[in-house]
């Protein structure tokens, strides 16, 4: 990911203000507000460049809206943003990847958002997997969210498919 996008994920997902910005409902920002900001902050970029930085995310992280005059962080805030998206039925099974070093505290306390706003899970447990690569050796979970959805739980979909969840009991956990 190049410099640019961390930054821009770092603005959008958990300090906009470094840049002056507020984020709106549904995590949006003007583009050229965005732009303007980062400039001030010694990260000069034109809309074409930032056009490419959202398309050639591997990930999706950002999400530019229909007209293309306002940008978001598709999930992963830190920063309180309520993202305006409706609640939806998940598939039978998600996955969530961690590392082994974690597995003595989700099995204790369940999977929680951290400092992010939502626990995110995937759709695929090759995602699962990169996921939890990165902090450590990986291990992906299975979650029962058929299961959760029938108790009660809600569940949103992200602009770019990660699954979002408030919390994750030890019960509907396996491997």
């Amino acid at each position: 990911m190049s410099k640019e996008s961390k930054f821009i994920s770092r603005v959008l997902r958990h300090e906009p203000e470094l840049v002056g910005l507020t984020l709106g409902t549904g995590g949006w920002v003007v583009v050229d507000d965005l732009l303007r900001g980062m400039k001030k902050a010694g990260h000069r970029l034109k809309r074409d460049e930032l056009e490419l930085i959202v398309t050639d995310n591997d990930k999706r992280r950002f999400t530019l809206s229909e007209d293309g005059q306002r940008i978001r962080a598709a999930q992963g805030h830190s920063v309180a943003v309520e993202m305006d998206l409706p609640a939806t039925t998940p598939p039978t099974d998600l996955f969530h990847g961690t590392a082994a070093a974690n597995l003595d505290a989700i099995w204790a306390e369940g999977i929680k958002p951290g400092r992010r706003q939502h626990v995110h899970l995937s759709s695929d447990p090759e995602t699962a997997t990169r996921v939890g690569q990165r902090h450590g050796r990986p291990v992906v979970l299975k979650i029962a969210t058929g299961k959760m959805y029938a108790d009660g739980h809600q569940f949103w979909q992200a602009d770019n498919g990660v699954w979002l969840t408030d919390h994750v009991a030890p019960s509907y956990l396996g491997f």
